[in-house]
C-alpha cells in the first residue's frame, strides 16, 4: 500500500481527497494535517464521510515524512510554499493543489501571486500540468504542482489545437463559469446565500490567474503558439462544476471535420477526457452537471465560420478533475499504477 497524507483536511478539496483515498485499492490514508480543527476526525469535518480510521487532524512537522509516501497539500498557496520548503526531499512525492508553483516564470508569478514567497530552486523542480499532457514527466517526480480547475479545462480544450495541430492562435478569449465550491469555504459576505443564490457574478471580468498559468505552460511547451490569452470569470449558483468557453482566433484554415479528428486523435487512450458532439445527448454538452462526482472532463470543438473563430467548450467537476481526482490521477502515474485506479466512478446525474 502507498501511504498517503492530506494537509488541509478540513477544506473542500481535502474532503474530496479523503473520500477518494479511502476507496482507492492501493492508497492507505495515514496522516491528516492542518492548522485548524486539530484533534477532529474526518466525519466531524465532512458530514458525508462516515469513516473512522483512528486519524485526527494534527499539526504538520518534519516527522510526517516518516508516515507517508505521498503528501497532498490542499492548502492556501503561501502555506504550500512553506511546507514544500520544509518537506522537499524528505518525502518520495509531494502533490500541491495550490497555485504556489503553477507559474514557472518569476515575473508572472509575482504578478498573480504577490504574497506567495517561494524558493526559486523548488519552483524549477516542480512538474506542472494536466496528466494527459505530462504523464511521461511524472515517473519518479518528487514535486508535482496541479493546475487550477479553470486551467485544467482551458488547457485540455486548447492542447489539441496547439500541441496537436500546431496552429498559431492569435487571440484566445476565455469565458469561465464556476460554482461556489471553487472559492473554498472562506467566509465572505458575497458568498452568503441571499447574495449568491440565483446570481451570475462577474468576479474576475478582466483577467484570471488560471489563464496566466495556461499561457505560461503552453508557451514553455510549444513557444510562439499563443499570442494573447485573456479570460473573464463568473460565479454561478451551482455548488460544483465549471464550464469554460474558449473563443479562438487564428489565421490558419481548418474545417469542422479536421477539428473533430484532431481532438479524437489527441485524446485517444486518455480515459478521462471525453470528446463529445455538442448535440449528442438529450441536453447540449459539455455541461458541468453531466460530469459531477467524476474525474471526467467533457470537451467539444466547434467551428464558427461566420464569426471567424473556433469555439472550444470544456466542462468538469472542479473538486474532482479540477482538484482531488486529478491529484489521485497523477499519483497513480507517479507510482506506476494504471491511470484510472480508484477513479472509475461514473458521474451522478441529476445532481
Amino acid at each position: 500500500m502507498i501511504r498517503a497524507g492530506v494537509v488541509g483536511a478540513s477544506g473542500l478539496a481535502g474532503g474530496e481527497l479523503i473520500r477518494l483515498i479511502t476507496q482507492h485499492p492501493d492508497l492507505e490514508l495515514t496522516f491528516l494535517g492542518g492548522s485548524s480543527n486539530t484533534g477532529r476526525r474526518p466525519s466531524e469535518l465532512h458530514p458525508g464521510l462516515r469513516i473512522d480510521q483512528g486519524l485526527t487532524v494534527r499539526p504538520v512537522t518534519e516527522e510526517v515524512a516518516e508516515q507517508v509516501d505521498v503528501l497532498f497539500l490542499a492548502t492556501p498557496a503561501p502555506v504550500s510554499a512553506e511546507l514544500s520548503s520544509l518537506l522537499a526531499d524528505r518525502i518520495p512525492a509531494i502533490v500541491d493543489l495550490s497555485g504556489a508553483f503553477r507559474i514557472r516564470t518569476p515575473e508572472l508569478h509575482d504578478r498573480w501571486y504577490p504574497k506567495v514567497r517561494r524558493r526559486t530552486d523548488l519552483a524549477d523542480r516542480f512538474v506542472y500540468g494536466v496528466p494527459e499532457l505530462i504523464g511521461d514527466q511524472l515517473e519518479d517526480a518528487a514535486l508535482i504542482s496541479l493546475p487550477g480547475c479553470y486551467a485544467t479545462a482551458i488547457t485540455l480544450g486548447l492542447a489539441p489545437l496547439t500541441l496537436g495541430l500546431g496552429l498559431d492562435l492569435k487571440t484566445v478569449v476565455v469565458d469561465g463559469k464556476s460554482g461556489s465550491s471553487g472559492g473554498g469555504i472562506q467566509l465572505r459576505t458575497s458568498d452568503l446565500h441571499p447574495f449568491r443564490a440565483g446570481a451570475i457574478a462577474p468576479y474576475s471580468p478582466t483577467g484570471h490567474r488560471h489563464a496566466a498559468e495556461v499561457g505560461d505552460f503552453l508557451e514553455r511547451s510549444k513557444p510562439g503558439t499563443i499570442g494573447n490569452l485573456t479570460m473573464s470569470a463568473y460565479g454561478v449558483p451551482n455548488v460544483r462544476g465549471l464550464l469554460t468557453s474558449s473563443y479562438v482566433f487564428t489565421d490558419e484554415k481548418v474545417d469542422q471535420r479536421e477539428l473533430n479528428r484532431a481532438y479524437l486523435r489527441f485524446y485517444k487512450g486518455r480515459p478521462f477526457v471525453r470528446v463529445r458532439r455538442h448535440n449528442e445527448t438529450l441536453i447540449p454538452v459539455p455541461d458541468p452537471q453531466v460530469v459531477l462526482g467524476s474525474n471526467y472532463a467533457d470537451v467539444t470543438v466547434l467551428l464558427d465560420e461566420e464569426g471567424g473563430r473556433i469555439v472550444v467548450l470544456a466542462a468538469l467537476d472542479n473538486l474532482v478533475k479540477g482538484a482531488a481526482g486529478q491529484a489521485v490521477q497523477v499519483t497513480n502515474l507517479r507510482f506506476g499504477l494504471p491511470e484510472e485506479t480508484g477513479l472509475t466512478q461514473q458521474p451522478v446525474m441529476p445532481a
